[in-house]
């Protein structure tokens, strides 16, 4: 059975850090080789996805980075930046650590 883990990556930014943050994340995904994962016997697929508002504004509306949700465990990161996307891949997806200097704890 194939499951899909879904990155869901708030655009609603005039800077246009979400778009980026986006690319990002697909491009490390396909170079550490986890767009497809074999986790528990399961296979995995790992989707980013854009989204105009994940209603985290308060977070990131005037910093540098946008805000992303990983489901289906429901982790908020927020002020991520382009430059987060390979730590993000490596231990959020490939090692199942939580990134907490990106984490947001009151949703």
């Amino acid at each position: 059975m194939s499951t899909v883990r879904r990155l869901f990556v708030c655009t609603n930014q005039k800077s246009g850090v979400g778009e980026d943050v986006a690319k990002a994340l697909k491009k490390e995904l396909k170079i550490q080789g986890l767009k497809k994962l074999l986790t528990g016997g399961e296979r995995e697929r790992v989707r980013v996805q854009t989204c105009n508002c994940l209603d985290l504004c308060k977070h990131c509306k005037k910093g540098p980075g946008a805000a992303l949700i990983v489901y289906p465990e429901g982790t908020a990161y927020g002020k991520v930046r382009p430059a987060d996307a390979a730590e993000l891949v490596a231990r959020h997806l490939g090692l199942g650590q939580v990134v907490e200097r990106l984490l947001l704890r009151d949703q």
